[in-house]
């Protein structure tokens, strides 16, 4: 399963980034073969607007099957779940600690955004 975890650096000693459209990035892990990579988002971070959907798009065309971060907005929420990815928000600490999260089935999988657009 490959999921898409908003990160504030490069590697799985990062923190996650509670933001998803203006996240620093992505990183990109595998849950089969334990590998992963990371994905910039710089396009975004400082975009006045769209920043969600153009992520949303950027890590439904890594062909992710969940998405991990802190808060979800509406329209990238829409994105996301339209593209058949499972969006688990609420997420905080390191990249290994949601991984390790994640795969002892201990976050919850969201059934709607938790903020509003535009929020950072």
């Amino acid at each position: 399963m490959k999921t898409a975890i908003t990160s504030n650096g490069q590697d799985l000693d990062s923190k996650i980034d509670l933001r998803f459209g203006r996240a620093f990035g992505f990183i990109i892990y595998d849950t089969v073969d334990d590998t992963f990579k990371f994905i910039d988002n710089a396009q975004n971070l400082n975009a006045s607007q769209g920043a969600g959907i153009q992520a949303a798009q950027n890590v439904v065309n890594q062909n992710v099957d969940a998405v991990i971060t802190g808060h979800c907005g509406p329209k990238a929420f829409k994105v996301l779940s339209s593209a058949g990815v499972k969006i688990y928000i609420g997420a905080e600490g390191t990249i290994k600690e949601i991984i390790e999260k994640f795969k002892k089935n201990e976050l919850p999988e969201a059934e709607e955004a938790n903020v509003e657009g535009h929020w950072v």
